[in-house]
């Protein structure tokens, strides 16, 4: 797994975590909401190669 895919991983854990928080999704159809979300940041990551083209990019663990 690359850099880019393990901070996609991140970004969208941490997106479902938040919706499980709010209760937009639940813990018990995680499955269902995690895939299709990791695809669309991946997408979107690769076709503009960074959200900050001008920065280098980088996701930081709390």
């Amino acid at each position: 797994m690359d850099q880019i895919q393990k901070q996609v991983l991140q970004v969208a854990k941490e997106i479902v975590v938040k919706f499980i928080e709010t209760g937009r999704i639940s813990p018990s159809n995680f499955a269902e909401y995690f895939e299709p979300i990791y695809d669309d940041i991946y997408r979107t990551v690769k076709k503009t190669g960074s959200a900050f083209p001008d920065k280098e990019c980088t996701i930081e663990s709390e």
